[in-house]
């Protein structure tokens, strides 16, 4: 008999469409996790709204969560949708995967504004250096000196999404690796319970025209220069922290809005997760040393999400009579003279 979780759905009601990405493609393994994350965390599946762009990231939405919700927008596009499907249900769970071309060049305003307001979702950047739907030319995220199959190394610095999601006031900034499958888990897992904008930036080796030895995002570069802040495991709200095993040596723990927690096991120095300042230091040093630092960066509870900013009602906006949306003539009337006063 399958294991199910606590809605009594086994895996298979959270699994999509069969993959057309190149065997092997990281991206695959980043589906994967998801799926298992979203299934562990017992959301039900058409709670859960399915957001992305255009690009080989944008594809896989195709290949989990079929019962779910889907929209793919226009290249660079995905934030503003969001916004709008956001303020019509605000209930529901807003997933959104993208690539680091549809967020760092052609999207990369949208991505901003989308921090800037806080907006209620899981942003999961799945980043290869490369445009790889287009023969794989340099994306803005991919490092100075980096290169790719068949080229000359890459000479344009690289704007790096999660020193930028911290300067901009993001309240979870989060790294990974497609193939360090244990941090991903638990990163997405906090990142679906996160209130607020959760930003998780996910190195994904293209195996097609970014695996080579002299790429700083191929899979043995990033498992030779990975630096782990902390190890990762979350800690769900219906599972009582007292019957969770402790770990030997240091460790703390982040509560989250719905009462999970995530622990932080420490391996090297401590990180504050809480400090800017030392996130930034940490991706400044690890970039330094042509390293990727990896872990959560950067966490702060508390900060107005984009509905509670606007005052909306407790009733998502999607489920409000007709009555309920139009005013009256009399009700619009004042509102009109109020504008002209």
């Amino acid at each position: 008999m399958a294991k199910v979780n606590k809605l009594d759905l086994a895996l298979d009601e959270y699994k999509g469409g069969k993959s057309t990405l190149c065997p092997g493609c990281g991206h695959d393994a980043i589906s994967s996790v998801i799926m298992k994350a979203a299934w562990e965390n017992s959301i039900t599946p058409d709670g859960i709204a399915k957001m992305s762009g255009i690009g080989c990231s944008s594809k896989t939405p195709a290949y989990f969560l079929r019962q779910s919700h889907g929209f793919n927008t226009a290249h660079g596009r995905m934030p503003s949708v969001t916004t709008g499907a956001n303020m019509a249900n605000k209930d529901l769970n807003f997933l959104a995967v993208s690539g680091d071309g549809d967020t760092a060049s052609i999207g990369i305003g949208q991505f901003i504004h989308a921090i800037r307001r806080n907006l209620n979702m899981l942003y999961i950047v799945e980043n290869n250096g490369v445009y790889g739907l287009t023969k794989g030319q340099y994306s803005a995220t991919a490092e100075e000196g980096s290169q790719k199959r068949k080229s000359v190394p890459n000479e344009l610095k690289q704007i790096d999404l999660c020193a930028m999601a911290i300067n901009l006031g993001c309240s979870f900034v989060a790294r990974s690796f497609s193939g360090s499958r244990k941090q991903l888990t638990a990163l997405i897992r906090a990142g679906m319970s996160h209130r607020g904008m959760a930003v998780i930036d996910v190195i994904s080796p293209c195996v097609t025209f970014n695996n080579n030895e002299e790429s700083y995002k191929s899979l043995q570069y990033v498992k030779n220069n990975n630096e782990e802040l902390h190890g990762l495991d979350y800690i769900p709200h219906f599972n009582p922290i007292e019957e969770v095993e402790i770990p030997s040596g240091g460790y703390k723990e982040v509560k989250l809005h719905d009462g999970s927690y995530l622990r932080l096991e420490t391996i090297s120095e401590e990180h504050d997760v809480g400090d800017r300042m030392m996130a930034l230091d940490a991706i400044h040093n690890a970039d330094v040393k042509d390293k990727h630092v990896t872990g959560l960066l950067y966490f702060q509870e508390g900060i107005p999400t984009l509905d509670e900013t606007e005052n909306l009602v407790d009733t998502p906006l999607a489920e409000l009579s007709e009555d309920m949306l139009r005013p009256s003539k009399e009700t619009l009337d004042d509102l009109l003279t109020g504008f002209r006063a």
